[in-house]
Parts: C-alpha cells; structure tokens; sequence
C-alpha cells in the first residue's frame, strides 16, 4: 500500500515535522504501508527517517516575512522554479501511483504548482483519494478567506478532495464558521485533535546529567523554531538574564534553529558568551527530549511546538511570530485564556516583560498547567482514517478509463524515480 504526501514547504520547519510525525506514526501503525514524502524543505536530511519512507526533494522555495515567494537557492525565476517543481510532483505521482495522496495545507499547493497534478489524480487514479490537512489555524479569517477565494480553494476542495483533515478541535478554532466554508466544503472536515508528541529518546535525567545541571537548577529551554526570525526572541531573552535576581538559579539552553543566518547567529553567542549559564547550539531532532527535562520553555510557539509543550505540560512563555500570517498569536491568545501557556506580544516583548512572565510560569503549580479539555489524539484518529480508507481501495476493482495527460505530462519525459 502506497501513500504520497505534498507536503508545504516556505518558511520555517513547522510543516514538515508535523508530516514527519504523522507519517512515521502511520508506518507504526500500518504495516505494508510505503510512504513517498515531496517537500522542498532543506531540511529532510537532517531528520531520523522511519523505514518505509522516502522523499523527493523539491527546489527550495523561501517566504520571507513580506509573504512573497522566491526560489530559495537557485537564481532562477519564481515561475521557472515552480514550473519545473510541478513537473517533478506529476512525474512522481505518474510512476508511484498512489493509493492515498495527502496534500499538507494548499489545495492546489504552493502557487498552484499542485492542479495538475489532483487533475491527473482524479482522472488517471480515479480510486485515489485526495485528502487535504490543516492546521488547527491558518490566518486571520479575511486573510483567508480572500486568499481561498481568490485561488479558487472551496471550489478545489468541492471537486477534487474527499476529506478535509483537522489537526486541531472545533471547542479551540472551527475553521467551518472562522472561515465561513460553504456546506458542501464543511462537511468534509473532520476534526481529529492536535497531536500528541512522543517523548524523546533521552530520559529527563539523562539530559539533565548531560548538562551538568544541580539539583537545585532550573533548565529554561530557548526554541525560536527553524530560526529563520528568531534573533530578537533570543536576544531578548539574554538580556533578560541581566536582570535576573542571584537568587534564581537558572541554566539556559538555547537552540537557534538551523534556518538562522550565519550573522545572527554569531552575535547571539558573542552575547551569550557573558553569561556562563547559558548554552546554545544550532539544532536537534531530539527536542522533546530537552522540552521534557527543561522546568520551562519560552518559544516562538508554532503549532508543533505548542502541542510538545501540551504533551509534556510544561510552562510556557510564547512570543508568537505575527507576519507574514496571524496564526501564531490567535492560537496563543486561545490557550491563554484557557490557562495552559502565558502569552506576549512581540511588539511588547521587553526583557523585563519577559523575564517576569518567565518567574510567574516556574511558580505556577505544575498541576494548573495541563488542561483535560484539549483532545491530543490526532496522530491514532488520522491512522485509522487511512488505514480505512486503504483497505476499502483495495476491496475495490479498478475499471478502465480512457484518459487523454495533460500537456504538462506530455511534454515531459517520465523517468522511473527509485
């Protein structure tokens, strides 16, 4: 059984670790499953990938914070870089011919490089299904709604998509009224809960004795994401140290993210250099093995690392990233009011401001932190959804159809990807 994942690349580490975590737990979970990952995220190598799964990388594509698109690494022109992405998905897909075809976020993906590839799907693999995941919250309801409308994205999901998965709850964001779906689209969604991270491969104990910590230290963890943004939360963050009272013993550990320029990385651990507390590397595929020995974090607070923080219940200071999309501080402001984490906005973010949550968070009883209310089952729901849907395909005998490829596929010689 054969499953293919787009997954959104275009800023940051966010999208593929969360693929990354729902695939691996399907391959845990189904055992004839090969899974082929397209991304264009730079990253893949870095991770441990489960057996059974390989990927196709993508030419980079970069977002900055303005949203505006360019080809990451190659001087090539966005149009060329996206054309010559596309051909290499529907080149993919024509060999591999999935069973299951899971799109992560854009219907029609990344400047629509993905439309002919759910055409060639729905008329060549007419027994494919499509399926699209979203995040709990994408933007700002107008944002979204203009952008949905203005590619076309309701109609996408009417006609080419079965089921809209939703790694989030309707009690927290229900995209259905946010975003105001039209019926035919709303009752496609299904929610299925955040997800549940793993703990890591390390003990708490373990990492703590790695660190040399003391009994009576307390390990703050730093995590600005991919790092790409992250220097001024980091920044801040050191500063704050200055005005920490002798009384407080803290330790530091601060990973900057392997997408951080090279510049601000220097002048980071210049800084970081006068306090003896404080450690900083540039990146683990391990985190939750620090978020769980670590008595606090303050994080940029993407969605994978606000559900870590979740599954451990650790407290939390989020300084949410605002630009190019809203996503970040509406799902903070959400679990502030809910009590799990503590919330600042960047333009209020001080070092006074921040170290003063921080004190407040370590004080907080350990009980108030973790809430009931918030349903982690996403990774088993999404499992047993697939797994479904797999094994009806292959109850089903495929009939013949004659199909004219678009010209995009006829142009283009298809070569055996291995």
């Amino acid at each position: 059984m054969k499953l293919m994942v787009y997954s959104h690349d275009g800023f940051g580490l966010g999208n593929i670790r969360r693929m990354l975590a729902i695939c691996t737990h399907l391959l845990d979970s189904i055992p004839e499953l090969s899974i082929l990952v397209v991304s264009g995220s730079p990253m893949l190598h870095s991770f441990r990938l489960p057996r059974r799964l390989d990927y196709i990388k993508l030419p980079c594509i970069n977002r900055g914070t303005s949203g505006e698109l360019s080809a990451k690494y190659l001087g090539t022109a966005i149009d060329e870089t996206v054309k010559l992405r596309s051909e290499l998905i529907l080149s993919a897909i024509a060999n591999f011919k999935p069973d299951v075809f899971l799109v992560d976020k854009k219907p029609y993906g990344i400047r629509n490089e993905l439309e002919t590839a759910v055409e060639y799907i729905k008329a060549e693999l007419p027994e494919t299904p499509l399926l699209l995941l979203l995040r709990d919250i994408l933007d700002h309801p107008d944002v979204t709604m203009q952008e949905w409308q203005k590619h076309g994205y309701y109609e996408a999901i009417e006609r080419f998509y079965d089921r809209v998965l939703v790694v989030g709850t309707p009690e927290i964001f229900d995209i259905r009224q946010e975003y105001q779906l039209p019926p035919k689209v709303a009752q496609k969604v299904q929610f299925c809960g955040y997800i549940r991270k793993e703990l890591g491969r390390k003990s708490p104990n373990l990492v703590r004795n790695e660190l040399r910590l003391s009994p009576e230290e307390k390990l703050i963890l730093v995590t600005p994401g991919g790092g790409e943004d992250g220097y001024n939360l980091i920044d801040t963050y050191l500063s704050s140290l200055a005005l920490l009272p002798t009384s407080h013993k803290l330790r530091s550990l601060i990973i900057c993210g392997p997408e951080m320029p090279l510049k601000d990385r220097a002048a980071l651990e210049q800084k970081a250099a006068a306090y003896p507390q404080v450690q900083m590397v540039e990146f683990t595929d391990d985190l939750m093995s620090y978020i769980a020995a670590a008595d606090a974090v303050v994080a940029m607070g993407g969605y994978n690392t606000t559900c870590e923080i979740l599954s451990v219940g650790k407290p939390a200071v989020v300084i949410p990233r605002i630009k190019p999309s809203q996503e970040q501080w509406m799902r903070a402001e959400h679990l502030t009011k809910l009590g799990v984490l503590a919330a600042i906005h960047p333009d209020n973010l001080t070092p006074d401001i921040l170290l003063r949550s921080l004190l407040q968070q370590l004080n907080t009883p350990q009980h108030k932190i973790s809430t009931p209310t918030i349903d982690l089952n996403a990774l088993p729901q999404i499992s047993q959804y697939i797994s479904t849907l797999l094994v009806k395909k292959k109850s089903v005998v495929p009939f013949g159809k004659t199909y004219q490829p678009p010209q995009q596929l006829r142009d283009l010689e298809i070569i055996a990807i291995v």
